[in-house]
């Protein structure tokens, strides 16, 4: 009886120690912003064999003499979650904390640790009390899902006494952007409504994507097709292949013609002078003659047994 009473005084400064260790640590916490800014003196006091919290320790190399391009981009992240977790209750609150610990200020506890890369994210859970893990090796953040806040406040509530509550902050230059934009298209809409409306645009528009498509565009585009041969050549023989270049010569042809025809149908026949038509007629004609023969010469070239031609 008289030893238990013995033991349990010897226990009662080691207690108050442990109360004084963790209040220091709630007081850093609270005048770094929900980050306590470790030394090598407060790691050993914040990962205590002796705990009953938590905590979620960064290492980082911030200095611009060690170039971490990494741990610049993902310091905003951290201390976003870290003071997200300053919002919940000082019940919870107090039971798991952030912490920070830059290379040039503490590197011999990276020695310790056998840390060669930054950044990282470790977490040690209590050792004592109703959160008490009887795992002493702490967990390690994987950053495969990049530096961003939201996935580490996911990960992080594994290991809170409560979940974390983070939210991501509204994007305002994105919104502005996109406000801007569509008052731009607005404005501009308002100006070009005449010309988009216009009959003669969709009437070019249409036939320009016809001749194309004709012409056989989407045959080379999902073929991969060159725009020409490796001799040159910008008409392949057979109807297997079809080089880029022709495309282009056979929508012209198609084009040509189409032209030719409207030119006799719909122009010709209203000109008021006898001798100016005459000549229109013979001209139109003899256009469509021409650029006939080349269209079937093409077509000969395509198909070697083909027997037919018309002037070339």
């Amino acid at each position: 009886m008289k030893l238990f009473a013995f033991v349990s005084f010897l226990a009662i400064p080691l207690a108050f120690a442990a109360k004084d260790g963790k209040d220091k640590l709630i007081s850093l916490a609270a005048s770094g912003n929900g980050v306590i800014r470790l030394d090598a003196s407060t790691f050993d006091l914040l990962t205590a064999p002796n705990r009953d919290w938590s905590v979620a320790i960064q290492f980082t190399a911030l200095d611009p003499r060690r170039r971490c391009t990494p741990c610049k981009e993902f310091d905003p992240s951290w201390n976003a979650v870290a003071k997200a977790w300053t919002t919940v209750s000082a019940e919870q609150r107090d039971n798991h904390f952030f912490a920070t610990l830059d290379f040039d200020e503490a590197p011999t506890v990276f020695q310790k640790l056998n840390l060669a890369s930054a950044p990282l994210v470790w977490v040690y859970p209590p050792t004592e009390g109703p959160r008490a893990s009887t795992r002493n090796l702490p967990s390690k953040y994987d950053f495969s899902t990049g530096y961003e806040a939201g996935p580490l406040s996911i990960h992080l509530s594994n290991h809170t006494p409560v979940p974390i509550p983070y939210k991501a902050p509204i994007d305002w230059a994105r919104w502005l952007t996109v406000v801007a934009g569509l008052l731009s298209f607005a404005l501009t809409l308002r100006f070009i409504a005449p010309v988009l409306q216009s009959r003669w645009l969709w009437g070019a528009v249409t036939i320009i994507t016809s001749l194309t498509m004709n012409g056989g565009f989407m045959f080379t585009r999902i073929r991969g097709s060159p725009y020409t041969g490796h001799d040159g050549a910008w008409i392949s023989p057979g109807t297997q292949t079809q080089f880029g270049q022709e495309v282009q010569v056979v929508a012209a042809v198609y084009g040509t013609l189409a032209f030719s025809f409207v030119m006799l149908t719909m122009i010709v026949p209203y000109q008021s002078s006898p001798a100016r038509q005459r000549v229109q007629v013979y001209l139109w004609s003899g256009v469509i003659m021409l650029v006939y023969s080349v269209l079937v010469t093409l077509f000969r070239v395509k198909n070697r047994g083909y027997p037919f031609k018309l002037l070339l």
